[in-house]
């Protein structure tokens, strides 16, 4: 199933995605939800970010690939690098990524990126997906040199605008094989699949709920495959998840 959250008539509504028409949900989409039969065509509504999250937890150098073009050859990491940004950076499809300090290299991430839809804590392996609502595609935008010059990433990824998302939740996704791609004015960037992550979704589930309890409408950024490169004023940015769709947003 595919969901989308949009405004109509200054309205805000979850709806179940079908061809080019999504129907109004009634109901909680974390627990028992039904299409009303009320319904409108995607052209007349506007996609908003497909959650409002509690916590963003994101994950870095997960990809070999991505490790060796920003860090050079080192180890892999053993457990899972986490950090986490803010639910003020998040927009949602068609809305600009306003670069806060222009003349710094600032980076797109395509990323696989994961809702929880139930809580849990110390949530077995086996057990993950079980926890999980559905993916959407994700953008962790990140200014290199601020990253660079803190030595974490927070402040780095954090900035209003920097974490786009969507334009849909799919809850029937497969996430061990996907193609991840990001192109920037139809220039191809990014091309990666999910096969190729050091720690796969589940298991990054699991481990975080190790840490934190995870709560419905967390979400969680998988990591970035090999092609990162630097966003300027004017482009135009797609994340492009097999799949999900395709997450367009141009940049100021």
């Amino acid at each position: 199933m595919k969901l989308a959250r949009f405004e109509v008539d200054n309205r805000i509504y979850y709806g179940e995605v079908r061809d080019d028409e999504v129907f109004v949900l009634t109901g909680d989409i974390y627990e028992t939800y039904t299409a009303r039969g009320d319904k409108y065509n995607l052209d007349q509504v506007k996609l908003l970010p497909p959650v409002v999250p509690g916590k963003i937890i994101c994950i870095g150098m997960n990809y070999m690939s991505h490790i060796r073009e920003l860090h050079g050859k080192i180890p892999i990491p053993e457990e899972p690098v986490i950090f986490m940004v803010p639910p003020s950076a998040v927009i949602g499809p068609d809305e600009p990524i306003v670069l806060h300090y222009p003349n710094n290299v600032i980076h797109h991430e395509a990323e696989l990126t994961v809702i929880i839809g139930k809580a849990g804590r110390d949530i077995p392996v086996e057990k993950a997906a079980g926890y999980i609502l559905g993916y959407t595609c994700g953008n962790d935008v990140s200014d290199r040199i601020l990253q660079n010059k803190d030595g974490q990433f927070t402040r780095a990824k954090s900035f209003h605008t920097y974490k786009p998302m969507g334009p849909y939740i799919v809850t029937d996704l497969d996430p061990k094989n996907c193609r991840v791609r990001c192109r920037v004015n139809g220039e191809l960037r990014q091309d990666g699949d999910t096969s190729d992550l050091i720690k796969d979704v589940y298991t990054l589930v699991s481990y975080i709920s190790e840490i934190m309890t995870l709560y419905p409408g967390d979400v969680i950024m998988t990591g970035t495959p090999a092609g990162v490169r630097r966003l300027k004023p004017g482009d135009v940015c797609e994340i492009d998840i097999e799949g999900i769709g395709v997450l367009k947003n141009p940049v100021k």
